[in-house]
């Protein structure tokens, strides 16, 4: 039989050019010569480019093979198909975090329980292991949970209420062995949140008002749990002592342990996407976003007593970015805005000059060699990342301080040599100022890049009354901070939004795997964007505004979402559900391949057709 005549190769790519990627797939399944086009890497390159919208000159992502490939990655290993709501919380889940192993995932809500999920079922559903009411301590709701290095305790953070009204926060330590609370930690205000510095001591905060807006931040190093052979040795040790002013508090403290970064698990080329952008005449502020249709999900349309009343006169954050629960006393901003009434604004600047000077000849100067590189450059180094402010009360700066390796240990004077000092603040190592009201950070795998949730002030904004901070955006700002250099890229993700004004601004958690970056947001989405190329992939559908999602640190083609519609939803990606339906499909009969082989060579040989 003879074949027809044959385009040339150059023309079969010329029409393969015009068409979609979708097209080009099918059309390789003609022939073999239209199946080597369709795999060709112009090809590719230019399908890429103009599918995905990326200027040109933005790179590859280093770690890719090929451009077929990488497209393939972009469009078939996004966690972007729903494949399990659960629904055994009763109230508005606010917080997701996985173990380190990615086998258990916990969960916060305002039904005040914290739960355990088992993720290795070997049907591929994730079902309740455990469940912890912490009603019994007096707690409102549980917001915010971690895991340990080692996945053996697990700190779950929640606000405490205490006599006469107050509120403040608590950390409970809980093990994960038998599931028996281990240790109790008050934490204030409760937006500190807390966190683990290593497999056995946590970090708390407390919070101290010496004026009537002017406060002090103390943070603390906890033992998660007392030994019986050590009764005698400390189990809490003054890491920081830091003041506040402008009615500012710390919050959302987090731990970044940053390698020498030989390998970073994300490469970056900022200068070519922002000359592309220039090229391009786009303006960052004003950009559309990206959303790209994948095709795989019909989702798109839519002490104490004492504590206690210094916590009610102001230990509450300020108008913090919370989740929401009727507020159970007077919070921070509402004590300030008390006091503004009983005392003159003159008073309150000078109150401010006076806690600046105080500032000044109290506190401990920094140590340059804390932020500046080795000269090795091959030290690794501990962070304590946190936000603050010092221009109102709304949290618009990530503070960062090293902890020095003596410090992490509970060994030692409880408060150190601080108590015959008179310098008795402790100073910021460096300070980067977002200009908008931060809403939430996660930082990646490798601890090298922070990720901050913001929503952006006006630019050339001028902030002349602490209690009066400029209007916030209703566009979600996704900001990436270098902790190698610390410094902010200037490049920022925008395709999730928020409604609420200053007083009433929600947190939202986001999370970070080795190729994206998640967040939840105010419109009943969840978003995912590619690390490196800095587009916007999906969006996760929910009937309310999403809190919280996490990556599985053992496979990011698995995601989960939690929402204010009381409900937790898993994501894979199309890819993996395709190699789940083909492992349960039941195997064919292993004679029918080399019976139907061996009839073909009889018939050959017959010379039958």
């Amino acid at each position: 039989m003879e074949c027809g005549p044959v385009l040339p190769d150059s023309l079969v790519l010329e029409i393969f050019l015009r068409l979609p990627h979708d097209a080009v797939l099918r059309a390789g399944l003609t022939c073999r010569q239209w199946l080597a086009v369709s795999r060709d890497e112009f090809l590719w390159r230019e399908l890429f480019y103009s599918y995905y919208r990326i200027p040109r000159l933005v790179p590859r992502h280093p770690a890719a093979v090929s451009w077929y490939r990488e497209f393939k990655r972009l469009f078939d290993c996004i966690p972007c198909v729903e494949v399990q709501t659960l629904r055994e919380h009763t109230d508005q889940v606010l917080h997701l975090a996985f173990s380190h192993r990615g086998h258990r995932f916990s969960s916060c809500s305002k039904d005040c329980t914290v739960k355990l999920w088992d993720t290795e079922r070997p049907d591929g559903n994730i079902s309740l292991v455990h469940s912890s009411s912490m009603r019994q301590f007096n707690w409102g709701y549980t917001q915010f949970s971690q895991f340990n290095a080692d996945d053996s305790l697990l700190l779950v953070s929640g606000v405490y209420l205490g006599p006469h009204h107050s509120s403040s926060g608590e950390i409970a330590v809980i093990s994960l062995e038998n599931y028996t609370l281990l240790s109790r930690v008050r934490n204030k205000p409760y937006d500190v949140f807390g966190c683990w510095l290593n497999e056995t001591h946590l970090i708390s905060g407390n919070l101290h008002w010496i004026g009537n807006m002017t406060s002090c931040s103390v943070l603390w190093l906890n033992k998660a749990f007392q030994d019986i052979e050590s009764e005698n040795v400390n189990v809490v040790k003054r890491l920081f002592k830091i003041q506040n002013i402008n009615a500012s508090t710390i919050r959302t403290v987090m731990v970044a342990h940053c390698r020498r970064h030989d390998n970073p698990d994300l490469l970056l080329d900022y200068e070519a996407q922002s000359q592309a952008r220039r090229q391009k005449g786009q303006q960052q502020h004003h950009h559309q976003p990206l959303l790209f249709d994948l095709a795989t999900s019909g989702s798109e349309e839519e002490e104490e007593q004492e504590e206690e009343e210094e916590c009610q006169r102001g230990a509450r954050s300020h108008g913090l970015p919370s989740p929401r629960l009727p507020q159970p006393t007077m919070s921070g901003l509402e004590h300030v805005i008390h006091s503004r009434k009983n005392v003159g604004q003159k008073e309150l600047e000078i109150e401010t000059q006076v806690a600046q000077l105080m500032g000044r000849a109290y506190t401990k100067p920094p140590d340059p060699s804390l932020t500046e590189p080795s000269e090795s450059g091959e030290e690794d180094k501990t962070y304590l990342l946190f936000t603050t402010g010092s221009l109102t009360y709304s949290p618009h700066q990530i503070g960062i301080k090293r902890i020095r390796p003596e410090q992490m240990t509970t060994s030692g004077p409880v408060l150190g040599e601080e108590r015959s000092s008179d310098e008795f603040f402790d100073s910021l190592d460096h300070v980067i100022d977002i200009h908008g009201h931060i809403i939430g950070m996660g930082l990646s795998p490798d601890h090298r890049y922070l990720y901050v949730n913001s929503r952006a002030w006006p630019a050339g904004c001028v902030i002349s009354d602490p209690m009066s901070p400029p209007p916030i955006a209703e566009e979600i700002d996704l900001h990436v901070i270098d902790l190698k250099s610390l410094r902010e890229e200037r490049r920022s993700l925008r395709a999730h939004r928020a409604f609420t004004p200053n007083d009433e601004c929600f947190f939202i958690f986001l999370d970070v795997s080795r190729d994206f970056v998640a967040s939840g947001a105010e419109d009943k989405h969840g978003y995912i964007w590619d690390r490196h190329y800095n587009i916007c992939l999906a969006r996760l559908a929910h009937d309310d505004v999403v809190n919280s999602v996490a990556f599985s640190p053992a496979d990011q083609e698995l995601l989960l979402s939690a929402s204010d519609d009381s409900t937790i939803k898993v994501w894979r990606s199309p890819r993996m559900i395709r190699l789940a339906q083909a492992s349960a499909r039941p195997p064919r009969p292993r004679s029918l391949l080399p019976s139907w082989l061996s009839r073909s060579k009889n018939s050959c040989i017959n010379g039958k057709p």
